[in-house]
């Protein structure tokens, strides 16, 4: 078990293999319901943002999904759901997934992304709490749980309510 990871945009192959990723990962199918959703969803689905990191025999073992959002009528980018197979956890793969899909993001010129997620974990990329830039959500969530990134400094995050795409029911 190596910990060189390649990263990726998926392939129809890997839709397979993403579902059983976020069906392992978390306790219930709803995360992997939601990829599926969002998947099929054109005005929340950007290709060449649903990222795979793959074993050295090109298993994808770690997943990071980025849709589009809004900050109020900016557009901006939602990353969720991040995910790790239990077996590959703590290897570096969802570190690896999460920095090709933000570069990724970078190389298509988008410019904010939003994640609800653990403030332990997402400060590594870059982001910080939302409610310091004056973004929130209509939904109750911990502070420190909603974060921000802006991805060049050309582009400041710019403040208001996150609209995320219908299939995240919020």
């Amino acid at each position: 078990m190596g910990n060189t990871w390649i990263t990726r945009a998926e392939t129809s192959a890997d839709i397979p293999a993403i579902r059983d990723i976020t069906l392992a990962a978390f306790p219930t199918a709803l995360e992997a319901d939601l990829v599926d959703a969002l998947r099929a969803d054109p005005t929340a689905w950007i290709e060449g943002l649903s990222l795979v990191a793959a074993d050295e025999v090109g298993c994808p073992v770690g997943y990071a999904l980025l849709t589009r959002c809004h900050i109020d009528t900016t557009p901006a980018l939602c990353l969720a759901p991040c995910a790790v197979h239990p077996e590959r956890q703590r290897t570096g793969a969802g570190t690896a997934a999460v920095r090709a899909a933000l570069a990724a993001a970078r190389s298509l010129g988008e410019h904010h992304v939003v994640v609800l997620g653990h403030p332990s974990y997402y400060p590594r990329f870059g982001f910080s709490r939302a409610s310091d830039h004056g973004i929130g959500v209509t939904i109750d969530v911990p502070d420190d749980a909603l974060m921000a990134l802006s991805l060049d400094a050309g582009h400041p995050l710019p403040s208001g309510t996150v609209h995320y795409a219908a299939a995240f029911g919020i």
